[in-house]
């Protein structure tokens, strides 16, 4: 069943539906996206690939999907894919977006608090999500403990997500600071939402038209590790990298993947981050810490 909250939590919740219901046409006709001229392979760093392993015929649930995007990339890598976003304009893009290209998806919409629920029977080899998931999430412990309900014995799930340090620092310098690598945001949890509101997204484009306000939860690394640890998922590894998927400040330069980091001249300090976990098979006992 859907996560307990309290009217102010459900309210929060509700408003973030709403905007990114606001987002979605605007986002599906942007530049950032390139949908129809990007490859969705190319929004995967080298290492997901690498941790994520053969997808043939592989089972796999995109939480917080979205547009769809990178959802369209397992696709075309041969697994069996589901993608599950609260957004409705957003399931509805990402529908439109998979028949155009002649893609298999199962779209559903639901909160993925309520995945269980709204995927049935169905579970998975795999379960993805992350580059701007978990800051939507209020209640870690309840999304970590869906997570577990939704793979299959041996099954694993993997994110990939901004990590906290990157959230931390102010996205743009400021008149009068010397230097735009300044911690100006919390890093850690523990203090509530963030409340956001603005006529644009992150993406180019015209104004939204629709609700503007959001909010963000911020979670720790450490918090993130423990909820999923103690839903009783073994973590397998976790990387964390300089590498992002478009430039964050102005000086980052393109990598040969297509990817974007600070130059040599600057100190490396990660940006993003992955974590593998493995839902244990109670017919294999050799599940361990750094197995894969």
């Amino acid at each position: 069943m859907m996560a307990a909250f309290d009217d102010g939590v459900r309210a929060k919740l509700d408003a973030n539906m709403r905007n990114w219901d606001a987002r979605a046409p605007i986002h599906a006709q942007s530049r950032f996206y390139g949908i129809g001229s990007r490859d969705p392979v190319s929004w995967f760093a080298p290492f997901e690939w690498r941790d994520l392993g053969p997808l043939v015929d592989r089972e796999i649930v995109h939480l917080q999907c979205h547009l769809g995007t990178e959802t369209m990339a397992f696709a075309r890598k041969g697994a069996m894919t589901t993608g599950l976003d609260f957004s409705s304009a957003s399931v509805r893009e990402a529908r439109q977006i998979a028949c155009q290209f002649g893609l298999s998806i199962d779209y559903v919409c639901a909160d993925v608090y309520d995945a269980v629920d709204a995927l049935g029977a169905q579970r998975f080899d795999i379960a993805y999500t992350g580059k701007g998931a978990l800051c939507y999430l209020p209640d870690l412990p309840a999304w970590a403990d869906t997570v577990t309900r939704l793979l299959r014995p041996g099954g694993f799930l993997y994110v990939v997500e901004f990590h906290p340090l990157l959230n931390a620092l102010g996205p743009t310098q400021k008149p009068g600071l010397p230097d735009d690598l300044t911690i100006r945001h919390d890093y850690l949890g523990g203090r509530g939402p963030v409340e956001r509101d603005s006529a644009h997204s992150y993406t180019d484009g015209p104004p939204l038209r629709g609700p503007t306000r959001h909010y963000e939860w911020p979670h720790g690394l450490g918090e993130v590790v423990t909820a999923i640890a103690r839903a009783g998922l073994v973590i397998e590894s976790v990387t964390e990298t300089d590498l992002l998927p478009w430039p964050r400040w102005p000086r980052m330069v393109r990598t040969d993947d297509g990817w974007w980091t600070l130059p040599p001249s600057e100190p490396t300090f990660p940006v993003m981050y992955g974590l593998k976990a493995t839902k244990p098979d109670p017919t294999n006992l050799t599940v361990r810490l750094g197995d894969s």
